[in-house]
């Protein structure tokens, strides 16, 4: 009984001390700044829970940072978020920049900015087809409006014809 008292004591103590790790470690703010990629996408998920106006704080404190390129990749997320100015040509360029540095903070988070990349010429890739495919509907729209119009006047014609005829057949009887 002894024995099993301890062990229970022990996993008890083990599990608070644990849970005590647990709260210390979240209350400490995320360091967005630190090297390599995965303060970076730390940051990505973060700009998924800020409102736009708290998207353009973020972009004004970006700008007045020095231009690292933990900064630089930032910048271009907050950039190019579609809650935020949606400047995707610019973070696009951004990103290009990154890719092409010899800095060895910036061959860390190429492999996050090349995906970026992706994702963003992929973004615009398919808002160029949805316009496409916007004007090509208001063309069809046009289209059968303009197709109604004309089975509409056909049908005022043919009623036109009609009316005269079924009068003159029946008082001929």
């Amino acid at each position: 009984m002894h024995a099993w008292r301890s062990a229970c004591c022990a996993v008890l103590v083990h599990a608070l001390l644990a849970g005590c790790a647990q709260t210390s470690s979240m209350s400490q703010p995320e360091r967005y700044d630190a090297r390599g990629p995965l303060p970076v996408l730390a940051y990505y998920q973060m700009l998924g829970r800020l409102s736009a106006a708290d998207l353009a704080k973020e972009r004004s404190m970006l700008a007045s940072l020095p231009g690292s390129p933990n900064t630089q990749i930032r910048q271009a997320m907050v950039i190019a978020h579609p809650r935020g100015a949606q400047e995707t040509a610019k973070a696009m360029a951004m990103l290009e920049a990154l890719l092409k540095s010899g800095d060895t903070q910036a061959i860390e988070l190429q492999p996050v900015a090349r995906l970026l990349m992706d994702h963003y010429a992929e973004r615009l890739r398919l808002e160029s087809q949805i316009e496409r495919q916007g004007g090509q509907l208001k063309d069809s729209q046009r289209r059968v409006q303009e197709l109604q119009e004309k089975l509409d006047g056909l049908a005022d014609i043919e009623r036109t014809l009609r009316a005269p005829s079924r009068s003159g057949k029946g008082g001929g009887q």
